[in-house]
C-alpha cells in the first residue's frame, strides 16, 4: 500500500484558507468520496448525508456498496430491456 506523504506549506494553506474538496470517486448517486487537492486528506459522505473523514471501515462499507449499487442498475436496466421487447 502506497501513503502518500503531505507537504507541510499545504497543510498550513489548507488550515488558513479551507481544504479544496474534489470528488474522486462516485460510490452511488448520493455517496461520493473526496480528495483535498493540497494535503489529500479523504472524506465521504456518511448515512445522514454529513461528511466524514474516510476511514478503512468506511472505505470497506464504500466499496460493499458500490457492488450492491452497480448489480441493482445492471438488474434494472436488463428488466427495462425485457420488458420492451414485449
Amino acid at each position: 500500500m502506497k501513503k502518500t506523504t503531505t507537504n507541510p506549506a499545504s497543510k498550513l494553506i489548507c488550515d488558513f484558507f479551507g481544504h479544496k474538496y474534489e470528488v474522486s470517486k462516485k460510490v452511488t448517486s448520493h455517496v461520493k468520496e473526496y480528495t483535498c487537492k493540497c494535503c489529500k486528506k479523504q472524506l465521504t459522505t456518511n448515512s445522514n448525508g454529513n461528511l466524514t473523514e474516510l476511514t478503512p471501515k468506511y472505505k470497506e462499507i464504500n466499496i460493499i456498496l458500490e457492488e450492491i449499487y452497480t448489480r441493482r442498475m445492471i438488474r434494472l436496466k436488463s428488466k427495462t430491456l425485457s420488458s420492451s421487447i414485449y
